[in-house]
């Protein structure tokens, strides 16, 4: 089995095309046409197959959206580092560009009752729970995770939007412009609390760690966000 790496060793491999998002890495290739993108779907299955190791692909007429992932590590791995440098080669080499923002988009819940829930909404979402009291939603749809509290909130479920670390903070400060209100940045730059203009509080989170309480440096490992 292979180590699971953190974000650091990411950043240290120097794959510019890729952002890590919780616990995967992410790529998207502008192809420009549905078939320039087979193309490349079919390129990315053949290193697959060789390496022995696969993502997942999704084809769009304009672009083609690549996750790595190693599951039995619950993480990213040297195979995943190795597959993707591979990838942006083959993109390259067909003139595909990368795009490098991405967003993921997954729900908590504020409950006192996180297993019971977690395996209500399974049931609800036709899905299964996983560790951690999450439940493992179909791909295209946002995942789910359960907080611990103490007492009910007025506002129990919220959304935590995951950007790249790179990104995180030109994402706040628009968010701000847009009339959003920051809330708390305690926990930056692993995630800020907002709030929309009626007050509905959301998250914006980065793989990067948890940093301490008016600490300015960032940390290099993912950490479980609240708010």
């Amino acid at each position: 089995m292979s180590e699971r790496l953190k974000i650091s060793d990411v950043l240290a491999a120097d794959l510019p095309d890729w952002r890590m998002l919780l616990d995967a890495l992410y790529a998207t290739f502008q192809t420009g046409s549905f078939t320039a993108g087979l193309a490349l779907v079919q390129r990315i299955t053949d290193l697959a197959e060789a390496a022995n190791h696969h993502p997942d692909v999704l084809l769009t007429y304009p672009r083609v959206e690549v996750k790595l992932f190693s599951h039995d590590t619950g993480g990213v791995t040297d195979r995943d580092l190795a597959l993707a440098r591979q990838i942006s080669e083959a993109a390259a080499a067909a003139g595909h560009a990368a795009r490098t923002s991405q967003t993921i988009i997954e729900f908590g819940l504020d409950t006192t009752r996180t297993r019971e829930q977690a395996e209500f909404w399974a049931v609800a979402c036709d899905s299964s729970v996983i560790d951690d009291d999450e439940v493992a939603c179909s791909p295209r749809a946002p995942s789910l995770w359960f907080q611990p509290s103490d007492e009910p909130l007025a506002q129990r479920w919220h959304p935590d939007i995951w950007v790249p670390h790179d990104q995180a903070e030109e994402r706040v400060a628009a968010v701000l412009a847009a009339g959003g209100v920051l809330v708390d940045e305690t926990y930056a730059p692993a995630w800020w609390v907002l709030a929309d203009p009626d007050g509905n509080r959301f998250c914006i989170c980065t793989s990067l760690e948890r940093a301490k309480p008016n600490s300015d440096a960032p940390g290099d490992t993912a950490d479980t966000n609240s708010d």
